[in-house]
């Protein structure tokens, strides 16, 4: 690659750092920049009727002419789920493995998005792309979700690679390892900066191989007397293969429950990521007749995911799994801090009601690499800066103690939140101005009104609940004319609070009636002077602070 002048280069995340999920990387290189995932974030349980958390790219729309592409590393809704938004901003090009754009094009059917043909662009890892005025390669990676990439791009200061979600697995299912060959032969051109997966940077050792899992499989399957249900993410296709595995080798036949699952099983079949013989797969109506000690479920939630599986069947809401005796439940996925105490109460009720359940290191284990595993990836790339992305702060943490330890001086990583800004310059790092950058909670069909205000009053009125204050006054007489009234809804039981509600009745009417005597009209002073008294008093006499909606009405 010939260059007249030095790359001036800049790197910054949009998402995923700091956090799970978001992840979106943003490397500039000169006048183009190239955004690296796409995706988003469950949102966290404060976050009451948020469907969806993805980046805030507002900054990257107001800079569309510099785009030239969006390149993703896997298939996972953590990295290609913000695309459907991204794409009705942007018109830019995107670039993904085979089943990574088969993914894709699912996400935007599902979402309506309609995209040029052109505008999604297979990546073959053993060819190099250039795209724009930089030259790309990539190597594979071993992940949950089969067909995942890293990404190198050269620059005239030297590499940035782009690790995404990895670990290395030497007896891989698949057989798909990360070409450590390939990583080494890119650390020997010379890696300026490593930008490195972090989630699992706090376990010592080496991340377990998932063919661990399939003996396991094999092992229950034969000692079940009834059905054996597993709950999964829908996009890994690995845990699915190993799973679909053993119960061919124990004759039980396959049912499928939920559509999303469904829709990614049917893509991984059809690009060659899936081996499933013919017949294997019932269809609900046939799985009924099916005797159970020759049935196996797959099942997944509406949104790929396994918990919601798990909980519907506990807490009896799930459409089609209802319990029956000497049923197998395999919750073959992993336990976070965030899903931990969900997980755990869901696997009590249905031990509680007689279902054998089984979780943890036996039937799952992690798609990313462990502390060993990083202390690989930066002995192969041997890069002069790191920055830890994909994770939570403390992760990203202890991915900079690894690093130290390997000799990396602490003032060659940088631990970004979103929008910090690292300028590349004669090879030497330094943070620059940040760029804006945030969340855009995504409720229904609006995206980025609901924001922190509007949460706050969610969880007011979860928490305390609700009280409205309905009062008529004489639009000339300035009196009551009728009410006040107050209607409650999750704040306290109206029949046994008789006397709470009669005494806050009595102080509306007396903060109406002092208001009017002293000409105060404005109906904004009024309410407000309704919400200050009950809220004392309401807090005075039950320690709670609901939400109060005065209503005012004239006639």
């Amino acid at each position: 690659m010939t260059h007249s002048k030095q790359d001036n280069v800049r790197i910054y995340a949009m998402g995923g750092v700091g956090e799970i999920g978001n992840n979106m990387t943003v490397i500039e290189v000169s006048h183009d920049i190239y955004i690296i995932d796409a995706g988003l974030m469950h949102p966290h349980e404060d976050m009451l009727g948020v469907d969806t958390v993805i980046p805030d790219v507002s900054y990257l729309t107001e800079n569309r002419e510099r785009i030239k592409a969006v390149l993703l590393t896997h298939g996972h809704q953590a990295n290609i789920g913000a695309l459907p938004y991204l794409l009705r901003e942007l018109d830019v090009p995107v670039y993904g493995t085979e089943l990574t754009l088969a993914l894709v094009r699912e996400s935007l059917k599902e979402s309506g998005e309609n995209v040029r043909k052109d505008a999604l662009v297979i990546i073959d890892p053993d060819k190099d792309l250039k795209i724009g005025h930089c030259n790309f390669s990539f190597f594979r990676t071993y992940h949950s979700v089969p067909d995942a990439i890293g990404i190198a791009i050269q620059t005239t200061q030297g590499m940035i690679v782009h690790t995404g979600d990895y670990k290395f697995d030497f007896t891989p299912v698949g057989g798909v390892r990360t070409d450590v060959s390939k990583i080494a032969a890119i650390g020997d051109k010379g890696v300026l900066c490593l930008l490195s997966d972090s989630k699992h940077a706090e376990i010592p050792g080496k991340a377990p191989s998932d063919s661990v899992i399939g003996d396991q499989f094999s092992h229950l399957l034969y000692s079940a007397s009834g059905r054996v249900i597993m709950t999964v993410h829908a996009t890994n296709i690995h845990r699915i293969q190993q799973f679909v595995d053993a119960c061919m080798q124990h004759h039980r036949k396959v049912t499928i429950d939920g559509r999303l699952l469904e829709r990614i099983i049917s893509i991984a079949v059809k690009e060659g990521f899936l081996n499933v013989p013919r017949n294997t797969f019932l269809s609900w109506e046939k799985a009924l007749k099916c005797p159970k000690e020759e049935l196996a479920v797959i099942t997944s939630g509406p949104d790929g995911d396994p918990l919601t599986s798990l909980t519907g069947m506990a807490n009896h809401l799930h459409k089609k799994l209802k319990l029956q005796e000497n049923d197998l439940i395999i919750y073959a996925a992993s336990l976070t801090p965030s899903n931990e105490k969900t997980v755990t109460n869901a696997i009590d009720q249905l031990m509680s009601e007689g279902a054998q359940v089984i979780f943890g290191k036996s039937v799952h284990v992690s798609g990313h690499g462990s502390a060993e595993d990083i202390k690989l990836m930066l002995q192969l790339t041997r890069p002069k800066y790191l920055i830890p992305i994909d994770g939570e702060f403390k992760m990203m943490k202890a991915h900079q103690a690894i690093a130290e330890s390997m000799g990396l001086p602490p003032h060659h990583v940088f631990l970004l939140d979103k929008g910090d800004v690292v300028e590349f310059t004669d090879g030497e790092a330094k943070q620059a101005e940040a760029v804006p950058a945030g969340r855009l909670l995504v409720d229904g069909l609006g995206v980025g009104d609901v924001g922190n205000i509007v949460l706050r009053d969610r969880r007011m009125l979860s928490q305390d609940g609700t009280v409205i204050v309905v009062v008529t006054l004489g639009r000339r007489t300035k009196r009551i004319l009728a009410g006040p009234e107050l209607i409650t809804r999750g704040f306290v039981y109206v029949r046994e609070s008789e006397d709470l509600l009669e005494e806050a009745n009595h102080i509306v009417s007396e903060v109406l009636s002092k208001a009017l005597t002293q000409h105060v009209s404005e109906w904004s002073s009024l309410k407000s002077g309704i919400r200050d008294a009950l809220s004392r008093y309401f807090f005075d006499k039950t320690k709670r602070r609901p939400m109060i909606l005065p209503i005012i009405m004239e006639y």
